[in-house]
């Protein structure tokens, strides 16, 4: 009779394959997001001569109010679409690596309420806002909240490295300046935050009381 690891022999492989698929599939979703970007733009230069720009967000306006559905696929040119793109990728990977569930309804919630916020309080009532970045800085609020409410180690990996490589942009993101959607960047923090509060499953800490005495 011969001794084998049996089950626990296939678990690997099949535990291994399985991930292989997840960072696939996780790969050519945001790839092809990025895609929709930049064919967008690219349409918008050439043939469009940059009409499409104006169908951000306009706040207040009832003409503006479908701005919050097209806005974060709309970039004022290339050199805006560029920097929008590294940040979009790494986020929504880090996003992803808790699943495509959790990466598409925190994406929902952060353009849906983070354009609202803009449509409802930015200041200039004429200003146009477009571009990822809203969706970038909201990313990054979601997961600094993901890894304080779930308090597990993926989640706390991945939101110490939003806040490293992001913390400095969010500060400076946010600051009133003009030419730049600052209200964009602030609101979509905010709705980061709020997408994980609604979406995240908040985990208490160990209990580390001693046992009764009695």
């Amino acid at each position: 009779m011969s001794l084998t690891g049996g089950a626990d022999e296939q678990r690997a492989p099949n535990a291994l394959a399985a991930l292989g698929r997840n960072v696939g599939t996780s790969v050519i979703l945001v790839v092809a997001l990025l895609a929709v970007m930049w064919v967008i733009e690219a349409v918008d230069t050439a043939i469009l001569s940059d009409r499409l720009q104006g169908n951000g967000i306009l706040p207040r306006s009832t003409d503006g109010l479908d701005g919050i559905l097209w806005s974060p696929f709309l970039h004022s040119g290339f050199p805006h679409l560029i920097s929008n793109s590294i940040p979009f990728a790494m986020l929504s990977l880090l996003i992803l690596a808790g699943g495509r569930p959790r990466y598409l309804k925190a994406s929902a919630i952060i353009i849906a309420i983070g354009g609202l916020l803009v449509w409802a309080f930015a200041i200039g009532s004429n200003e146009n806002h477009i571009g990822a970045s809203g969706w970038v800085f909201g990313m990054v609020g979601f997961l600094i909240a993901a890894a304080l409410l779930e308090k597990r180690a993926t989640s706390i990996i991945t939101g110490l490295i939003a806040l490293v490589f992001y913390g400095g942009t969010i500060l400076s993101g946010i600051t009133p300046t003009d030419g730049i959607s600052w209200e964009g960047h602030l609101f979509g923090f905010v709705a980061g935050l709020i997408a994980a509060k609604l979406t995240v499953p908040k985990q208490s800490l160990p209990s580390f009381d001693p046992p009764d005495a009695g």
